[in-house]
């Protein structure tokens, strides 16, 4: 199991996202593949070298502890499991029936989870058909016509939300730096895209400044918040019709930028 892990260490390096790296260090913590000490300086670090400290530690400890981190690797990140190719890769579970000492192996597989999920009525309908064709708007505005009101770092929010999306299965439309009035074109085009009558959900990310009710173009023009429910609702764009939309508005207001913010 170990030489599995190191086969694909530089994909799951690349891949994993922060989230997940720290689900996967509790749950070998919990399994004492990990120690205190392990685990504390595995936190410190950042994303990437968290999962190059994370899969070296767990691989050189075996194939036991190898089995374990792939085992939750599937719970937590069951896209990233399937793309690395480890399906199969790890341990049966082993289950004793209740009223009987005989013991069987059984191993969950990717199409049963599905299979289980599809059949469940209390699960939002979720095909392999609908997750691919997943698609995302985000919009960043990160310089503006007024250099004052420039967001710094934003540049590393936008990478993190579009590493998340781009983990949840998600194909990322992503805009930097639009005008109020190309804010509200994004979202025309966005609700006309094809792959909408396909996906199961859609998720759009806003980070810019913000008024009440409204988020600004770096022309400091308003893009009214009700605009986005008015081009995804069900009369202008019916391939949403009844599929979840997530909403995500970051629009910090600035400190002494513009009185008319405050």
């Amino acid at each position: 199991m170990a030489p599995e892990l190191f086969n694909v260490r530089a994909k799951f390096v690349g891949k994993v996202s922060k989230p997940v790296l720290e689900l996967l260090a509790d749950d070998l913590l919990q399994d004492r593949v990990l120690n205190d000490a392990e685990r504390e300086s595995i936190s410190e670090e950042k994303r990437r070298e968290m999962a190059c400290m994370l899969i070296d530690i767990v691989r050189k400890k075996g194939s036991k502890a190898s089995s374990k981190m792939i085992d939750h690797l599937e719970k937590n990140d069951p896209s990233l499991f399937s793309e690395l190719g480890l399906s199969g890769a790890h341990q049966p579970q082993k289950n004793v029936h209740p009223q009987s000492d005989e013991v069987t192996t059984s191993v969950l597989t990717i199409q049963d989870f599905w299979k289980t999920k599809q059949n469940d009525p209390e699960v939002y309908p979720v095909t392999k058909d609908t997750y691919k064709n997943r698609v995302a708007l985000m919009i960043t505005n990160k310089t503006f016509l007024n250099e004052k009101m420039n967001r710094s770092g934003a540049e590393k929010d936008e990478e993190n939300m579009e590493r998340l999306l781009s983990n949840l299965g998600y194909k990322v439309e992503k805009h930097t730096n639009l005008t109020g009035k190309d804010i509200n074109e994004a979202f025309i085009s966005f609700s006309k895209q094809q792959k909408l009558k396909q996906t199961d959900s859609v998720i759009v990310v806003l980070m810019s400044h913000g008024k009440l009710g409204a988020v600004l173009g770096v022309d400091e023009y308003e893009f009214p918040v009700n605009n986005i429910y008015e081009h995804l609702g069900s009369e202008k764009c019916p391939a949403l019709l009844d599929k979840p939309k997530i909403i995500i508005i970051q629009a910090c207001r600035g400190v002494h930028v513009n009185e008319n913010m405050h």
